[in-house]
C-alpha cells in the first residue's frame, strides 16, 4: 500500500522509510502502475484495491483446492488469481501517491497484515491442491514468514525497507509461480537423484532453502550495520 514507517512513537515526528524495490520488472512496472492508477475511476481508493488483493489469493487458494479434482480448471484459475492480486496488491499504494492520499503507516499496517493472511491462504491452498506435500508446504510458509519478521524489525529499527532480493520482487513471484503452474499441468513430478518427487515439493524446498538464507545472510548484514550504529558502550 502506502510507503513504510521507520520508526515512530506517540508525540514524536513520523519519518518514513525508504523503499528497496530492484526486481527486474521494477522500471517497467512503475511506468504501468501510474499509467493505470491515473485513469482509476476517482470511486476506486487503495482500500478497495487492497481488499482486492486479498480476496484474490484467497480465491488462488481455492483454486488451488480445485486444482486437487480439476487439474487445468483449478491451476489455470490460480493463474487469473495471480494476475488480479498483482493489480491489486501493487497498485494500491501507487493510487494514493498519485492522489497525494498517504496514510504511510496505516498503509504499511494493513497492507502486510493482508500480505500475511494472502499467503497463508496461497500455500495453504497449495497443500491441498496434491502438488505440494502438506510438510514442505508448512516449510515455505514457516520461511516466508520468517523473512518478513526480519525485513520488518529491518524498516523499524534501520527505516529501510527491502521489498525484492537479487532483482526478484513481489512481481516476479508471481510470473515465476504462475509458469510454474502451467509447466505442472504437463509434468507434476520430477526425476532428483533417481527419485520422483512432486516438482512443486522440489520447487518449494528450493524457495524455503532460499528464503532462509536471505534471512541469514540479512539478518547478519543488517546487525552489523546497527553495531556499527551502536556499538557497545566502553564501561
Amino acid at each position: 500500500m502506502d510507503v513504510p514507517l521507520a520508526a515512530t512513537a506517540k508525540g514524536h515526528s513520523f519519518r518514513e522509510a525508504t523503499r528497496v524495490l530492484t526486481g527486474v520488472l521494477s522500471p517497467i512496472e512503475k511506468r504501468c502502475l501510474i499509467w493505470l492508477a491515473s485513469r482509476l475511476p476517482a470511486c476506486i481508493n487503495s482500500d478497495h484495491l487492497t481488499a482486492l488483493a486479498l480476496v484474490a489469493m484467497l480465491g488462488a487458494g481455492l483454486s488451488y483446492w480445485l486444482a486437487s479434482v480439476m487439474p487445468l480448471v483449478g491451476l489455470l484459475l490460480v493463474n487469473v488469481c495471480l494476475a488480479i492480486n498483482w493489480f491489486g496488491d501493487s497498485l494500491d499504494g501507487t493510487l494514493a501517491r498519485v492522489r497525494n492520499r498517504q496514510r504511510p503507516r496505516y498503509g504499511f499496517y494493513v497492507d502486510h497484515v493482508v500480505d500475511a493472511f494472502a499467503v497463508a491462504f496461497l500455500v495453504g491452498g497449495m497443500a491441498l491442491s496434491g502438488f505440494m506435500s502438506p510438510y514442505v508446504a508448512l516449510g515455505l510458509l514457516v520461511a516466508y514468514f520468517m523473512l518478513s519478521i526480519e525485513v520488518y524489525l529491518a524498516t523499524y529499527a534501520l527505516g529501510t525497507f527491502t521489498i525484492s532480493y537479487f532483482k526478484i520482487g513481489p512481481t516476479e513471484l508471481r510470473i515465476l509461480l504462475a509458469l510454474g503452474n502451467l509447466v505442472v499441468l504437463v509434468h507434476p513430478t520430477s526425476q532428483l537423484f533417481g527419485r520422483e518427487y512432486l516438482l512443486f515439493d522440489v520447487s518449494g524446498a528450493i524457495a524455503s532453502l532460499a528464503l532462509i538464507a536471505t534471512l541469514i545472510v540479512s539478518a547478519l548484514t543488517h546487525t552489523r550495520e546497527l553495531y556499527r550504529a551502536e556499538p557497545l558502550p566502553r564501561a
